[in-house]
Order: C-alpha cells, then structure tokens, then sequence
C-alpha cells in the first residue's frame, strides 16, 4: 500500500500575499495522495520562516518517513526552503518527497530548481543591500539615529515601547491561528491540551518560553480580538 505524509508550512506573510494557505497545502496533497491511491499517515504544520533550516516539524514528518517507507508530500518546492543546498541534502537523506504540483519531477528536475530558487532569494538580497547603499551614499539617515532618546524626549517612549510588544504579540498569535485552528479541528479544544500540543511542536510563546494554560487563554483571547 502506497503511503504519504503531508508538510505544509505557512508564515503570515505568505498567508497575506501568496493566497497558498493550509487550506490550499491540504487540498493539493490530498489530491496527489487520493490520484497515487496512497494512505495519508500523518499531516505535520510548520509556522515559520522559509529561511529557516531548524524545522522541528520537518524533522519529524522525515523521521516518519524514514521508519514507514513512506513519500513525503509538499504542495509546493518553495514550501521547504530556497536554500539550494538544504533541498539537496534532503534528497540525500534518502527519503522520497514529491512536490504536488510537479510529481514527474526527477532529482535533477528538483535540483536545478532549488538553485534557481536561491538564486532569486539572492538577487532579491543584493538588490535590497544596494539600495541602503545608494540610498546611504546620498545621505539619506537610515533608521532613527536618535533611538529611545527620542522617544522619551516626546514623552512617547512607554507607549511606543506597550505598542511594540503588543504588535509583536499580534503577530505571533497571526502565525500560530492555522495551528490552532487544525488542533481544534482534530478534538484538541482544552487549554492543557492546546499547550501540550503546541509544546511537542516546539513553538514558543511571544517571549520564547513553553505554553502553559494561562498563555493559551492569552492567545486564544489574541485572536478573537
């Protein structure tokens, strides 16, 4: 029997401007196992940067895959990473992964589009270096060169200071709504079952710390807000 485990990952702002949400990640794999008439063991949900190689969750939908034979499916190439080289060590992992939307791709395939991936992540990085550069170069002061001197001066500095940890918290609890909202759909609805969950995930609260039932309560209140 053909056997599949399915890898979305979803930051915010890929959520707010790509339009490939869980939702879409879902539908495509699901659709890739149902066509390969395959058993989807298990579904891991990744919330975080695409820059980021430390991925708990990665690691453990390829332990699985590893133990169980079975193909690691993502929607798409760039749901992993546009890191040329973590794509092509993880095809020296061993383990078999398809991207839904290119089934038929072959190593080569995948390999010449991950550099070509890096490649554009590297240019966008350049140009942006180059623009500070000009930009810094017409003596144009980037950022604030006074900093909280400022701030205080205006009298704005504890406000200014509430409104960032506030923001910061909004967009933490923005990343980890499609988390919560696929523990809810598999009957985890409890503040300790929540925490649990999101423990073994290795996600961290907006302070970096471990989820207890009270930071639960604190977010589950975030997003109905």
């Amino acid at each position: 029997m053909n056997k599949v485990v399915c890898y979305q990952r979803v930051s915010t702002v890929q959520q707010g401007h790509s339009g490939l949400g869980l939702e879409a990640q879902a539908a495509a794999c699901n659709a890739y196992a149902a066509s390969m008439q395959a058993t989807v063991l298990k579904t891991f949900i990744e919330v975080e940067s695409g820059k980021l190689n430390a991925r708990p969750e990665l690691a453990a939908a390829l332990a699985l895959c590893k133990v169980t034979g079975a193909t690691l499916v993502i929607s798409k190439l760039d749901r992993l990473s546009r890191n040329a080289a973590f794509l092509l060590n993880l095809q020296a992992s061993g383990v078999k992964f398809v991207a839904a939307d290119m089934p038929n791709a072959n190593n080569l395939t995948v390999g010449i589009m991950a550099l070509i991936a890096q490649q554009e992540a590297e240019a966008i990085s350049k140009r942006t270096k180059d623009a500070l550069q000009a930009a810094k170069l017409r003596g144009t002061v980037l950022g604030n060169p006074n900093g909280a001197a400022a701030l205080r001066r205006a009298d704005k500095g504890n406000s200014a200071a509430v409104s960032a940890i506030k923001a910061e918290a909004d967009s933490h609890a923005e990343n980890l709504a499609p988390v919560i909202d696929s523990l809810k759909a598999e009957g985890i609805v409890s503040l300790g079952g929540i925490a649990k969950a999101l423990n073994e995930r290795s996600m961290k609260t907006p302070r970096g710390g471990v989820w207890h039932k009270t930071s639960v309560a604190n977010l589950l209140a975030r997003l109905a807000a």
